[in-house]
Order: C-alpha cells, then structure tokens, then sequence
C-alpha cells in the first residue's frame, strides 16, 4: 500500500481496518518489514495521530512485559505457595480418605 494511499485514509479519518493496521505496527515493532516498508510505516505513523497513538500503546504493553517477565518473586512468596500446595494436598489426601 502506497504510503499516499495510507495518509489519505487517516486523514478521511479511516485508517484501514483495525486489524491490519495493528499488524502492520507489530512488524514495524518485531523488525520484520523491509528498508522500503520500514521507511513507510515510519513516516505514516509520523502523519498519522491514529497509528501513532496504537503504536505508542503498543511500545508501552511491550514495555511492561518486558518489564514483568524480568522481575522476580519475593523468596517467602514461593515459600507461601508451596506451603499452601502442601496444605491442600494433606486436605484432599484426607477426603479421599472418607
């Protein structure tokens, strides 16, 4: 899709469908467009306050994935849950039993 084509839509205030829109967001963010594409998309989100506001939200998800995936439980936490693992096994161990 030319890069005229794209603005015009925005501007008209359709900016393709949501779906594709945002696919093509998440190959810009995954580096997965060629130089040409990569250059289109970089000037279309610069002229379109629709992709630009998407995209940011998208920087910002990733942003606290990354961020969640990186830290760690407290250590009595662990120890908190394995403990109540324990305790409902013994339950269920003595329900069974009845």
């Amino acid at each position: 899709m030319s890069e005229d084509r794209i603005t015009e839509e925005c501007l008209g205030g359709d900016c393709r469908e949501a779906e594709e829109r945002m696919e093509r967001i998440y190959e810009y963010l995954d580096g997965a467009l060629s130089r040409d594409d990569l250059e289109e998309v970089r000037t279309h989100l610069h002229d379109c306050p629709d992709c630009a506001s998407d995209y940011d939200l998208e920087c910002i998800i990733r942003s606290v994935i990354r961020r969640s995936c990186a830290e760690r439980a407290p250590d009595t936490l662990k120890v908190t849950i394995m403990e109540r693992i324990s305790e409902i096994r013994i339950e269920a161990g003595h329900e069974s039993r009845r």
